[in-house]
């Protein structure tokens, strides 16, 4: 396991009330499958994800970062989980229903995902809900387990069966005896690294001159946010919305006025929080609002690896400001600032380097600095794209998609965003205990989305040249 990778699980320990999974709903036509017909599903496509069998395995004394072993008690049965929804349920009930499975951690005595069947939503459909520690997927690379069951065409065929026989659990004295013999040989890695980097000067003199400005960058980023209501101790229990806008809207947005989607899908958020903040009779201050921002760090041809390749962006979000559109430039030009800072390549490159450092160290490192009260973030915003087609499962179309994405460490709100065909959704997790009035965030996005939607067309209208009629016949002649 990577130090990145263990870190979440260090976060996850720091945290009494944290479950550091990260997951998604996504709803289908009916009929739903059979829980026979599902569990069989998921054996096959197993095959292709060995570590779906595999649990975590510490090391002695920290001597190494956790490993992943087979579980010899592997029982599908466990993780495959099926509900229903009362009759006359609707999404808010689903909702309901998400936030208490996400409330509960995943056991690490087993691997650590769920796949929950939701029967009994409105009009025969029926949602999987996936639920998967951050640990083992870092939610940019699509390894959930919704991932996991899609197909794309209604009639795929699945992997053949195989039969699966677990490894022999490796003893404590083997794991202490690799990690240090791991250890010896990372100072010669670390070498061969560095060397690798000064045999190119000008390589070298371009990467540190990065790194310093990106290290400077986040200097800067980590002081203090204005305090208010949205940073604090959280309970245990979270409470989960979901909301979706048209994808082609926020396309039209963006041909108006330039920058990115994920521009676009962050001015919507920030309109959120202003009103979740004017709500509350809080004042939108500058640096009220920072989020964090995760980059993924994969290289092409990455796209298969399991493990966490993710760095991050720190954005202070323009709650301060009341002009949709204002709002839209302010957030495309910190993005653009942060980008060219170097930081995104700082954190990747301290991840990088940790790799190279003794574990215990590290873990002693990350549980110090967990256990101060942070005050830098007050949110975390990640956008993950999807596809522009349809995908099915068990023949059915997916309908919609909503991603969800943990909180903790004093953060009482976190959104996810997904694009799925035709439409961009947003998940949002809130601490149940200080949050109740997560609709005010939710109704704010779909409405700042909506003015910077009207404000783009009126200026499409105004750029559109009125074509010239000709005059009437009579007054030619």
């Amino acid at each position: 396991m990577s130090p990145l990778d263990a870190a979440f699980l260090v976060l996850e320990d720091a945290d009494p009330h944290s479950g550091l999974h990260i997951g998604s709903v996504g709803i289908f036509e009916g009929p739903a499958p059979s829980h026979e017909l599902f569990v069989e599903a998921m054996l096959r496509k197993l095959t292709l994800l060995p570590r779906y069998r595999q649990k975590v395995r510490p090391v002695p004394f920290s001597l190494g970062p956790p490993v992943w072993i087979d579980d010899e008690a592997f029982d599908i049965n466990y993780h495959v989980r099926r509900t229903a929804l009362p009759r006359g349920a609707d999404d808010a009930v689903l909702r309901r229903v998400v936030g208490r499975v996400m409330s509960h951690r995943l056991d690490r005595e087993k691997p650590l995902w769920e796949a929950w069947v939701v029967e009994g939503l409105p009009d025969g459909r029926w949602a999987l809900l996936s639920k998967v520690h951050h640990c083992l997927v870092d939610g940019i690379s699509g390894t959930d387990v919704l991932a996991v069951m899609l197909d794309l065409t209604p009639d795929a065929e699945w992997p053949p069966a195989q039969e699966w026989t677990p490894r022999p659990a490796p003893s404590g004295a083997f794991l202490m005896v690799q990690a240090i013999a791991h250890r010896m040989t990372e100072p010669v890695a670390l070498a061969t690294t560095m060397g690798r980097l000064l045999r190119s000067p000008r390589t070298a003199l371009r990467t540190s001159t990065v790194l310093a400005r990106g290290l400077a960058a986040l200097g800067t980023a980590v002081l203090p946010v204005h305090v208010t209501s949205l940073l604090g101790e959280s309970g245990a229990h979270r409470r989960y919305r979901f909301v979706a806008v048209p994808f082609e809207d926020v396309q039209t947005v963006r041909r108006a006025y330039g920058g990115t989607i994920n521009d676009v899908a962050l001015a919507a958020v920030t309109a959120g929080f202003r009103a979740l903040l004017e709500s509350r009779g809080e004042h939108p201050a500058k640096h009220s609002v920072r989020t964090l921002v995760p980059v993924s760090t994969r290289a092409p041809g990455d796209e298969g690896i399991r493990d966490n390749r993710v760095s991050a962006l720190l954005l202070d979000l323009p709650v301060w400001l009341t002009d949709p559109i204002e709002q839209l430039r302010a957030v495309q030009v910190g993005m653009a600032r942060l980008k060219a800072s170097g930081e995104a390549e700082a954190g990747a490159w301290t991840t990088r380097l940790a790799q190279h450092l003794p574990f215990d160290a590290v873990q002693s490192t990350l549980r110090t600095a967990f256990r101060l009260p942070q005050r830098s973030l007050t949110t975390v915003t990640t956008n993950v794209p999807g596809p522009s087609f349809p995908l099915y499962a068990f023949g059915r179309r997916m309908l919609h998609a909503y991603p969800y994405v943990p909180i903790g460490d004093r953060l009482r709100i976190g959104v996810a965003m997904f694009s799925y065909e035709r439409e961009l959704s947003f998940g949002i997790t809130c601490d149940a205990a200080t949050t109740p009035d997560a609709d005010v965030l939710v109704q704010g996005i779909v409405r700042g989305t909506r003015a910077m939607v009207e404000r783009a067309r009126a200026e499409r209208q105004r750029a559109t040249p009125v074509p010239k009629t000709a005059p009437p016949a009579a007054a030619a002649r």
